[in-house]
C-alpha cells in the first residue's frame, strides 16, 4: 500500500540502541564473575574473543552519557547470569548485583528507559558441565531462580524485560552442539518452559512490569511461485518463527510442525503439567530482532539429509560461512534456505530488506495482537576511523533511514509498534565476525588483533540518528 501521508511515530516512542553483556562488557573474570559458555567457546581465528571487547563494564557511564547526548530514551542490554550467580545455581554475587544497579541507575539519571534481556546466549559454564545445560530440565529451575533474583533486585526500576534472546537462532544453528535433533528440540522445549515460568514469575513479583520473548523473526519468501516452494515457505515459517512465538503467546506448538516432528521422532517429551506451564506464562508484548528476509525452496527429506550429512563435522570459518549458514537454514523435508536474487545485501552479505520489516511487523500484529518492540536491526560492516577521528558511514545512515521509514509505514498500516532499538548502540564484538563487523553509531577504538585504546568516537550516523530522534522520526533526510 502506498499512502499519501504517513502517520507520525506515537508520542513517547522508544528510540535507542542495543547490546549484550558477553559482546560488549569485557571484564570476563572481574568482581566475582563466573565463566559462561561463551567465555570458553572456540573463537574463529582472527576474531577478537570476549575477554575485553568494548570494555563497557568500565566505560558504561561514558557510553550512557553518549547515548543521552544522541537523544536515546531507551537502552536495551543484557544481564550476565554469571555475574549474578557465578556458577549458575549457587550463591548470589553482591558485586554483580551492584554493577547492574549502577548501570540501571545511570540510565535512569539520563532519562533512558532500560530494557533488560535476562539471557543472551551466555549460559553458565558450570551448568553445562554439571548436567548438560538446557538438555536437562534442571536448567529450567536454575534459570527461573536467577530471573527471580533480577526481578527482586531491579523490578522497581525496570519496566521492560526480555526473557531469552534469539532462542530460535541458538536452536537452528545448534550453538550448544546437541548430538541429535531429538536432543536439540528437547533442549528447546526446556527453554520454552523456562521462559514461560519466568514470564509468570515476573507478573507475580513485578505486576507493573512488561515481559516478552525476543526471537529473531523475519518474513519467509518462496524462491519461486511453485506450490512446493510456497508450502515450503509456510512450513519454514512455522519452524523458524511460529514455533517460538506460538508457544509463548498461545502456549502450544504449531500443529503442522508438531505433526512433522512426531513423524520424524524428534518431537520433545512432555512431562505432566508442561501444557499448563506453557499456557500460564503469557507475554505482555513481542520483542524481535530483524536483519532481512529469508528465502527458501522445497527440499525433500532424502535430499535434505544428504546435504546436512555433507556438512557434518565442519566448523564455521570465514571461508565457509555462507555454506554453514545455508546448512543451518536447511530442514530436510521442509525447506532449504537460498539466496534471494532480488534482495540487496551489505558488503558482508547481510540482507537489506526494509519492505520485509514492514511485512514482518504486520504479520506479527495480525497473528498475535500484542504491542511490538524491535530489539535489534542493524548494518554490520567495516568502518574506517579517519585521521581526524571521524567515521563517514553513509551506508549505515541509509540502512537506518530505510528501516525507520518501514516502521512508520507499518504504524500507518495499524501496527502498534512502540520502540526501535537498533543493533548496536556502540561497536561490539559480533558473534561470528569479530569487531571488524561494526554496527554501532558510536565507534570504539578496539580491533580484532587486540590493539586500540577503547576511545569512543561519534560516527556520522550518531549525528543523523540524533536528528531523527529529536524529530520523533519525522526528519529522515
Amino acid at each position: 500500500m502506498d499512502y499519501l501521508q504517513l502517520k507520525p511515530f506515537p508520542e513517547g516512542f522508544l528510540w535507542g540502541g542495543s547490546s549484550s553483556a558477553y559482546q560488549c562488557e569485557g571484564a570476563w573474570d572481574e568482581d566475582g564473575k563466573g565463566l559462561s559458555v561463551k567465555d570458553v567457546a572456540p573463537i574463529i581465528p582472527g576474531n577478537a574473543d570476549w575477554k575485553v571487547t568494548s570494555d563497557h563494564y568500565h566505560h558504561y557511564k561514558e557510553d550512557i552519557a553518549l547515548m543521552a547526548e544522541a537523544g536515546f530514551n531507551e537502552f536495551r542490554f543484557s544481564i550476565a547470569w554469571t555475574r549474578i550467580i557465578p556458577d549458575g545455581d549457587g550463591e548470589v554475587n553482591p558485586a554483580g548485583v551492584a554493577h547492574y544497579h549502577d548501570v540501571i541507575d545511570e540510565c535512569l539519571a539520563h532519562g533512558i528507559t532500560p530494557v533488560v534481556t535476562l539471557y543472551h546466549f551466555d549460559l553458565p559454564q558450570a551448568l553445562q558441565e554439571k548436567y548438560g545445560g538446557w538438555a536437562s530440565r534442571q536448567c529450567i529451575d536454575d534459570f527461573v531462580r536467577y530471573c527471580g533474583v533480577c526481578f527482586k533486585e531491579y523490578g522497581d526500576k525496570v519496566k521492560y524485560w526480555l526473557a531469552i534472546n534469539e532462542q530460535n537462532m541458538m536452536i537452528m544453528f545448534n550453538e550448544d552442539g546437541y548430538k541429535t535433533d531429538k536432543e536439540r528440540y528437547q533442549a528447546n522445549h526446556h527453554m520454552l518452559l523456562a521462559q514461560a515460568k519466568a514470564m509468570a514469575l515476573c507478573h507475580e513479583m513485578c505486576p507493573q512490569d512488561w515481559i516478552a520473548p525476543a526471537p529473531n523473526i523475519t518474513c519467509i519468501y518462496p524462491l519461486t511461485s511453485s506450490p512446493e516452494d510456497n508450502l515450503a515457505a509456510m512450513d519454514f515459517d512455522q519452524l523458524r518463527n511460529r514455533l517460538y512465538l506460538d508457544a509463548a503467546v498461545f502456549g502450544e506448538y504449531p500443529s503442522a510442525l508438531a505433526a512433522f516432528m512426531k513423524d520424524k521422532g524428534i518431537f520433545p517429551e512432555f512431562e505432566p503439567g508442561d501444557e499448563e506451564i506453557l499456557k500460564a506464562g503469557k507475554p505482555d508484548f513481542i520483542s524481535f530482532n530483524y536483519y532481512g528476509g529469508t528465502t527458501v525452496k522445497y527440499i525433500s527429506y532424502e535430499e535434505g539429509v544428504a546435504f546436512k550429512q555433507s556438512l557434518e563435522g565442519q566448523k564455521m570459518t570465514e571461508d565457509n560461512m555462507a555454506q554453514f549458514m545455508t546448512g543451518a537454514m536447511t530442514e530436510p523435508g521442509i525447506a532449504q534456505g537460498v539466496d534471494n536474487p532480488l534482495q540487496r545485501v551489505t558488503s558482508y552479505g547481510m540482507g537489506v530488506d526494509p519492505a520485509g520489516l514492514r511485512a514482518t511487523l504486520r504479520q506479527l500484529w495480525e497473528r498475535y495482537r500484542l504491542p511490538l518492540f524491535i530489539s535489534e536491526n542493524g548494518c554490520g560492516v567495516p568502518d574506517k576511523l579517519e585521521a581526524d577521528k571521524t567515521v563517514h558511514d553513509d551506508y549505515r545512515i541509509d540502512y537506518l533511514r530505510q528501516h525507520i521509514r518501514a516502521c512508520q509505514e507499518a504504524i500507518t498500516d495499524g501496527v502498534p509498534l512502540f520502540g526501535y532499538s537498533p543493533w548496536s548502540a556502540f561497536d561490539l564484538v559480533s558473534t561470528h565476525q569479530g569487531i571488524t563487523k561494526r554496527y554501532g553509531v558510536i565507534y570504539v577504538d578496539y580491533n580484532d588483533d587486540g590493539t586500540g585504546d577503547h576511545t569512543r568516537y561519534k560516527k556520522d550516523s550518531f549525528f543523523w540518528y540524533k536528528k531523527c530522534i529529536e524529530s520523533n522520526g519525522a526528519d529522515l533526510v
